[in-house]
């Protein structure tokens, strides 16, 4: 879905505007951030026109080296991020700060958008520009990657509560730890893309001072999520070794049992080829009484062997 919004400050107030032609009504000072939603070239290009900017295409976004997701002149900041829906998916996002407005670009809606919003609505005094705004946004998205971690965590839990000894060993266990492994590893790559950002940020000369603090504050959360995130791999390699563990008690348990069997059938089965053998001259071979002794010998030779087994708790 297209969506232009223009925030802009109306005394103690936020208010929002959805058409490219507010930009002509409004006074510059007035307006704190424009956020576009799937737009239109022709309603980029107007944009580019009235903040004299370059937003930047979709497939510059997604190509751009991490090395480069930012970069500052002397009176604008251009940061991209990357942004997890909650699938999972990886959603770049473009921001541009330039006398105290923020733009935004972006392809789908995300929760950390609507969220900040909720939050402009109810507490307009605390963003009086679009570092506000994008420091909040970035806060909402932490929290966002907090719950997701939370979430991840949960997960791991109920998986290791279903891996029970008792059970049959379920492949599937094995393809939902590489499922949940692969969950954290876009979690880290996600909060760690926002650690650069923010770090660049702190080193902005003209950032506002207020915000500090804040920023500060982000950094200390990224880095407690890098704790959280080193925890879940810890917890599923352990998950998978104890998985693999239990696949090689199986299969041992198999390998026992089909030697056991081997086992206790040697004694008949040698006992049989003795007496299959074409000699003329064997003493049972013309005994009344030698098939009967025969089927008793491999019924003593195989309670034997079950005996000692049994003695030494193989069985």
């Amino acid at each position: 879905m297209s969506e232009l919004r223009i925030f802009y400050k109306d005394n103690d107030r936020i208010k929002v505007a959805k058409t490219i032609r507010a930009l002509k009504e409004l006074d510059k000072k007035d307006i704190i951030w424009i956020d576009l939603l799937d737009v239109s070239d022709k309603t980029e290009d107007t944009l580019e026109g009235f903040l004299k900017i370059d937003i930047q295409e979709d497939e510059e976004m997604e190509e751009i080296e991490m090395s480069s997701r930012y970069i500052q002149t002397d009176d604008s900041i251009v940061a991209n991020s990357n942004f997890l829906k909650d699938n999972f998916e990886v959603e770049p996002v473009n921001f541009i700060l330039k006398n105290n407005i923020l733009v935004t670009t972006r392809d789908v809606e995300l929760g950390s958008f609507s969220e900040t919003v909720k939050k402009m609505f109810v507490n307009a005094r605390n963003f009086p520009s679009g570092y506000h705004v994008l420091v909040a946004l970035m806060e909402t998205r932490v929290e966002k990657d907090a719950d997701m971690i939370e979430d991840t965590t949960d997960m791991i839990t109920k998986l290791s509560l279903d891996i029970n000894a008792n059970d049959p060993v379920d492949e599937d266990i094995l393809i939902q730890i590489k499922d949940l492994q692969e969950k954290v590893t876009i979690i880290r790559q996600n909060i760690m893309d926002k650690q650069r950002v923010i770090s660049n940020f702190l080193k902005c000369d003209f950032f506002p001072q207020d915000l500090q603090p804040r920023l500060t504050m982000i950094i200390k959360d990224i880095n407690s999520l890098f704790d959280y995130t080193r925890f879940g791999f810890d917890r599923l390699d352990y998950l998978q070794d104890t998985f693999l563990g239990l696949v090689n008690i199986e299969q041992n348990k198999i390998i026992k049992i089909f030697t056991i069997i081997n086992i206790i059938f040697l004694p008949p089965t040698l006992i049989a080829s003795m007496y299959g053998m074409n000699f003329d001259f064997m003493p049972e071979l013309h005994w009344r009484l030698g098939y009967p002794f025969a089927i008793l010998m491999m019924v003593i030779f195989t309670l034997f062997i079950l005996l000692i087994f049994k003695l030494k708790k193989w069985l």
